[in-house]
Parts: structure tokens; sequence; C-alpha cells
């Protein structure tokens, strides 16, 4: 885009060139060859006229001709106003200004940041600028932050009077510093490094706020880049950490021993309450049995002698019997190889008797 007013300048110095060099060049001549009387009476000739008259017009629509671009504001010094300096600042656009008796200067009303930082080459000054602050509890901290602002257009006026282009490092620098060291001292330095370090960004965004608006300057964000804090206090929240992770970690191990005995304990009292039903299921189990068994010998009676029969080893040779039972003695079964006295305990009625057998005969070898 063309600026209009910086254009007319170019053109009000080149009209000015063209009017020396050809008064030089035209006074020169005449010098050489009719002398320096003749010379100084061709300089005012009306040849040099045309030249005059075009340097002086561009010179003056140059003087009087304003182009605020749309991130500017612009003050007008006047010489014919009543207080030295328009009321009101010319916004973005085409001006006329009184020539040679008023003046514009100039201010940007887009955002701005100054930061000031430990960092060499990330804050407004070169080396350390970081914020040295200390906490109500005697902790010194190092502070880096940035703020992010711009002039209000409708208040441009009023930075011109009080501060002029001075007001980033007469007013913003040293308020912002002051307004961190101040609220900072409200707060223990555990607070600082705690989730309380938001509350802090919030108090001074607001306090900060308030103090740009004062004096015609919009407070976009205040930003708390870094807090650093002294070398001891570091090793002693690193330690701090140190134990409260040993602390954590003894402690889930305590939770997983107490999960496992819990676990035991559970699985012990499961398997003794299926013991214990299972006992009491048999039991039913057992009692119903006996029901139905009571029930069919009292029906039949000489079942259980067939299954008491049943029940007998078919290797016993001779046994002791009750003497209302049934005798049941597979003598003629007997091998050879027990030949010899067996002794046949008969129960009868109150007596017992002895009967020897007879061996074989062996049968002779031919």
């Amino acid at each position: 885009m063309i600026n209009i007013d910086l254009l007319l300048q170019w053109l009000s110095i080149l009209g000015w060139a063209l009017f020396v060099a050809a008064a030089a060049f035209l006074f020169w001549t005449t010098l050489r060859r009719q002398g320096l009387r003749t010379a100084i009476a061709k300089l005012l000739s009306a040849r040099l006229l045309p030249l005059l008259l075009i340097a002086l017009v561009l010179s003056v629509l140059s003087a009087s001709v304003v182009f605020i671009q749309p991130q500017e504001v612009g003050i007008v010094i006047s010489l014919v106003a009543p207080e030295g300096v328009r009321d009101q600042p010319l916004r973005s656009g085409l001006h006329l200004i009184v020539p040679f008796a008023e003046q514009v200067v100039r201010y940007t009303i887009s955002w701005q940041t100054y930061t000031m930082s430990s960092k060499p080459g990330e804050g407004a000054k070169k080396g350390d600028d970081s914020i040295a602050a200390r906490t109500s509890d005697g902790q010194e901290v190092s502070i880096d932050c940035s703020a992010i602002f711009r002039i209000d257009p409708e208040q441009a006026l009023r930075v011109q009077i009080e501060w002029q282009n001075r007001y980033i490092e007469d007013f913003v620098r040293p308020v912002i510093r002051g307004v961190i060291r101040t609220e900072v001292s409200g707060f223990t330095v555990d607070e600082v490094n705690s989730s309380k370090r938001k509350d802090l960004e919030a108090n001074l965004d607001l306090l900060l706020s308030q103090k740009f608006a004062d004096k015609g300057l919009i407070l976009d964000q205040f930003i708390l880049r870094n807090i650093a804090f002294s070398p001891e206090y570091a090793a002693s929240v690193e330690q701090k950490q140190v134990a409260l992770q040993g602390a954590i970690q003894k402690e889930y191990e305590a939770n997983q021993i107490r999960k496992l005995a819990a676990g035991q304990a559970d699985a012990v009292k499961i398997k003794a309450q299926a013991d214990a039903d299972a006992r009491v299921i048999q039991a039913k189990a057992e009692a119903t049995a006996l029901t139905l068994i009571a029930d069919i010998l009292a029906q039949n009676s000489d079942l259980l002698t067939y299954r008491y029969i049943e029940k007998l080893s078919p290797n016993i040779k001779v046994m002791l019997v009750p003497n209302n039972s049934p005798l049941i003695l597979p003598l003629p079964t007997m091998g050879a190889e027990e030949a010899g006295t067996i002794t046949s305990t008969l129960a009868t009625t109150g007596t017992f008797s002895t009967t020897p057998l007879p061996a074989e005969t062996p049968t002779p070898t031919p």
C-alpha cells in the first residue's frame, strides 16, 4: 500500500533537489561567462521560478497531508490549538493538518509483548532480567514473566501527555516488577510452588490490568513464565519428594500384602464354608438313606441277612459267628496246603468246641 504522505515527502525533496541543481548550474555557467554580479541576477530571474513553485507546493502538501496506518493512531501537536494539542487522536486514514504549524506523533495500537526473563535473548533486555522477590516466609524466588498489552486508542492522548514514548521503560517495566514483588510477599514459598501459583497469577493479572487502565493501556494477559527457587530450597523439595515417593511405595506394598492376606482369608472362609455345606449335604443324604433302609427292613427283615452274607469275604475259612446266625463254613473247598489241625470254633449256646481235621495222605511218587 502506498503511503501518501511519505510519497509527498520524497517528491518535495526531489523538487527542492531539482531547484538547487538548476540554480547551481545556472549560477556556475553565468559566473564563468559574465561575472559574479550577472550570475546573482540570474538566480533571481524568472527561469528558476517554476521549479521553486513546484518545490514549495510539494513541501506544503507534504506538511499538510498525513496518512495514518490501521495499526496506528496519531496525536496532533498544534501551534493553533488552545492547549497545544488536538483533543482527539487521528485514526487510520488520510488526514489534513495545518502545514508547518502542526505535526503528528504516531503510536502503535497493536499488541505488544514485554518479557523479563533470566535466559539471555528471551527478554527485552540482555542478560538475566528476571524479577527477584521474597516470599512471606523469607525465601527468595526469581520470576520470569511476560505482559501482553497495547495502547488504548481513545487514551493515546493521555499516554502522549504523561509518558510520550517512554511509557514502556518508565511505566510498564517498573509497575510490573513492583506489583510482582508486593504480591509474592503475601504467599509462602510452598504456596508459590503449589496450586496457589494460579491464584498468584490471577491476582497479578487483575492488579496490573487496573494499573494499566489508569494510564491508558489495555492489558490482555499476564503470564508467569517460570518461578526459580534457591538451591537450598530446591534440594529440600527434592528430598521431600524422594521421601514421599518412598512412603507411597511402602504404602503400596502394605496394601498389596493386606490384599493378599484378605484374599487368603477369604479363600479359607470359602473352603471352610464349602466343607461345612458338603458335610451338611452328606449328613442329609445319609439320613435320607437310613430312613429308606429302615422303611425297607421294616417291610422285609430277611434283606439284612442277605446283605450280610453278600458282604462276607470268599477267602474266610473259619470265623466266629453268633449262635443264632447261619453257619457258613466252606470246608470242602479247602486246599491241601491247609492240611493240619484247623481249629473250628463253633459258637453254640454258651459253649465252644475244637475239632481236629484229618490231614490228607500224600500220594506216593512212582
